[in-house]
Parts: C-alpha cells; structure tokens; sequence
C-alpha cells in the first residue's frame, strides 16, 4: 500500500466586493461640444393651458370678420334650399305635369305633348262643368287617364243616330273631327257621378266601357301645354257647346 500523499494546503479565498455595473461614459462626458440631452427640451416651447402663443410672423391669421363671412355664406345656402324646397312642394299642391299618351284626346290633344293639370280647380266649392278636360284615376289601378266631362250628377246621357244627348238635348260638339258612332242606354247620373269621353271618340276607352266616374277619382282640370313649343296654350274652353243642355 503506498503511503499518504500530504498535498499542499490550499490557501484561503479571497473576499471580494463586487463593484455595481458602469455604463461606458457618455459622449457629453468625454467631449464638452456634443449633443446634451437638454438640448432636445426647450421649457419656452410648452405654455401653460390658457395661456397665449405667438404665431410666426409669416403665417396668416384669421380675422372674426372671415368667421362671420362663412356663416351667413352658410346660412344663406341653408335658407336658399329651404325656401326652393316650399316652392316645388307648394307648386306641387296646385299644379302638376302630365304627359299624353296614346290619340284618344285627338284633335283637341295629341301623344307626346306635356300639360300642367290644375289640381284645386275643384277643391272647396269648385265642380267639373260640361265640357271641362280632366285628368283622372282610372278604373285601371295604377294608371291616370284625360278625357272629357260630357254629364255632370243629375244628368242623363244617352249615345243615339251619331250624337250624344244630355237630358234630352243633342249636343253640337265642334272640337271634334267626327261623329259618335255607335248606341249607349241612357244612364242617369247619380250624387258625385261623371260621364266622361274622350274627344276621338273611336279609338277611346271611357264612360262607354266602364261607366261613370266617381269625383273623387279626378286629379285636377287640364290647364295648359307647355310642350312642344308650337303647342304652348291654355286648353281650349268648350263649355259653350253644352250652354242647350239644362
């Protein structure tokens, strides 16, 4: 067996303190003329709430005059759409635009040409006369149709040897181009009923095909044309060719 080796004694650690980490210095530290970081803050620049700024010289200021002047600008506007949009809704509730389609009002009317309808020509006390042209809801849902009012309530029509006759009294119609063929019974008018015809009487359909009309199936009373041009008038007035009729 060998002998014991006797190792050197080890000798004692050390105790050491152990300094904090150090951040290598700064630039500002080893050079005087660089970048500090109070330069990137300058207090001059912040303001206290409330408090006033001065604007650079070069920049324009907006006057309280410029205020005012965008206001009634503004304003203005406002009330010109206002008062634009009451005109076409009161214009809507006296007149209204139609145009005709299809020859039944021929020669009096004719297809393409635009009209303005009076619609409080029979509002309050008003009622369509013998001989009025009136524009109309027709017996067709969704459709407006113009004829003539030939019988009023209280009358009896009767369509007989080429003519109509109303209460007994042939009718001399001279806005037509031609006579009114055919045979209708008499049919008595009753409270609010209309007898209505268009003016070609052979290519209309009306009061012949349907019957009467209920008044408060009536639009307003035809006006005027406005279109085209040479057509610009107020509709002719042909109440005199039932001035017989009693």
């Amino acid at each position: 067996m060998s002998p014991p080796v006797d190792w050197p004694a080890v000798p004692p650690a050390t105790p050491v303190e152990r300094d904090a980490m150090a951040w290598p210095p700064a630039a500002w530290e080893v050079s005087p003329s660089a970048w500090r970081p109070e330069a990137a803050f300058d207090p001059s620049l912040f303001q206290p709430y409330g408090s006033a700024v001065a604007l650079p010289a070069d920049l324009p200021v907006p006057s309280a005059g410029a205020g005012r002047a965008v206001g009634t600008v503004v304003r203005e506007l406002v009330e010109t759409v206002f008062l634009a949009l009451l005109i076409f809704v009161g214009i809507r509730l006296v007149v209204q635009n139609f145009k005709i389609e299809g020859s039944s009002m021929e020669p009096t009317l004719h297809s393409g040409e635009y009209l303005l309808v009076n619609k409080l020509a029979y509002r309050g006390s008003g009622e369509p006369q013998r001989g009025d042209i009136v524009v109309f809801e027709s017996w067709t849902p969704g459709k407006d149709f113009i004829k003539r009012v030939i019988g009023v309530p209280g009358d009896t029509v009767e369509i007989r040897d080429n003519a109509v006759w109303i209460n007994g009294e042939r009718l001399e119609e001279g806005y037509l181009d031609q006579v009114t063929s055919g045979n209708t019974p008499a049919l008595a008018l009753g409270d609010d009923e209309y007898f209505v015809m268009g003016d070609n009487r052979g290519n209309s359909s009306d009061s012949r095909n349907h019957g009467s009309l209920q008044g408060d199936h009536i639009i307003g009373k035809a006006w005027l044309t406005y279109w085209p041009p040479d057509q610009i008038g107020t509709i002719p007035d042909s109440r005199a060719s039932f001035a017989a009729v009693r």
